[in-house]
């Protein structure tokens, strides 16, 4: 009687399924170091999504660099709310370490990971990264940046510092702001607090009546009101998803292109929205706008 035949394994995945998924001239060492390959240069689940979203950000954020004049300096791109720096490191590899000009600028309020991001910097030759311990509010005023920052990114900062990166932007006079903000919470305690005044006794309260409606209309509201800002300070916006709900759900992803032509419109549509919602002490702080709109 014949043996029975074994189950055949499942097959490896094969060292070219693994190449194609990462970026030509993407550095393996760089990869390994960040924890995003293995060191037998595997991917698991979790660092195929990490990459995934950070490739796919890389996207926009390259076409809006190629987009811009090239300067005797170089580009200036200023990473908020850094963390371990993967959207740096990436972005320097693929594309301001070819350049040999330009400096990329992390900013990290915790001071392993900057420290972390030092050595590996050193380590592997990124002379034109730097990582500042400061937060992104500081950074507005900090003599170690300089006067004027090209690309201004913040990749899932947490609620108000979103705020402060595009208030960062607006003061170095970016041409562009990438921005995927996460855990807006300042608004939902405004709308809690606050009932939305003249909206309190009509049918809309009912959208913040339970907590978890105010989290999410907190949030949702917050992004509306960023990119009418953005538009009364001079900015084209996209808003569109990061990646596939199922990678991440902190997906939403605002694009800001500098034009100069400020949007009177969005300025007064803010205003109204603000009044309309009993946020108006948001206004002079958060959302800035010239006395002739605010009155």
């Amino acid at each position: 009687m014949n043996a029975p035949k074994k189950k055949a394994a499942a097959p490896k995945p094969a060292a070219q399924d693994i190449a194609s998924e990462i970026a030509p001239g993407q550095s393996i060492e760089l990869l390994k170091a960040l924890h995003i390959l293995t060191r037998e240069g595997k991917l698991n689940q979790d660092s195929r999504r990490k990459l995934k979203q950070v490739y796919h950000l890389f996207q926009f954020i390259e076409k809006l660099l190629r987009e811009l004049p090239a300067t005797d300096a170089g580009l200036t791109l200023a990473d908020h709310g850094a963390g371990k720096s993967y959207l740096g490191f990436i972005i320097y590899d693929l594309f301001f370490k070819a350049l040999g000009q330009g400096r990329i600028y992390g900013i990290e309020t915790r001071a392993e990971l900057v420290q972390k991001s030092k050595e590996l910097a050193a380590e592997l030759g990124f002379e034109r990264m730097e990582f500042l311990n400061i937060s992104v509010a500081e950074s507005t005023e900090s003599e170690r940046l300089p006067e004027r920052i090209d690309v201004v990114t913040a990749l899932h900062a947490c609620d108000t510092a979103t705020d402060d990166a595009i208030a960062f932007g607006l003061r170095k006079n970016a041409q562009a702001m990438v921005l995927v903000p996460c855990c807006q919470a300042e608004v939902a305690a405004c709308l809690r607090q606050n009932k939305a005044l003249q909206l309190a006794r009509t049918p809309l309260a009912e959208l913040w009546r339970h907590p978890i409606h105010t989290r999410e209309m907190g949030s949702q509201i917050t992004n509306v009101l960023r990119c009418l800002y953005l538009e009364a300070s001079g900015y084209q916006v996209t808003v569109t998803e990061l990646v596939g709900w199922e990678h991440s759900m902190k997906n939403e992803l605002i694009i800001a292109r500098y034009t100069g032509q400020k949007k009177r419109s969005a300025a007064e549509r803010l205003a109204a929205l603000l009044d309309e919602l009993g946020l108006g002490s948001l206004l002079a702080g958060r959302f800035p706008l010239p006395a002739t709109v605010r009155a």
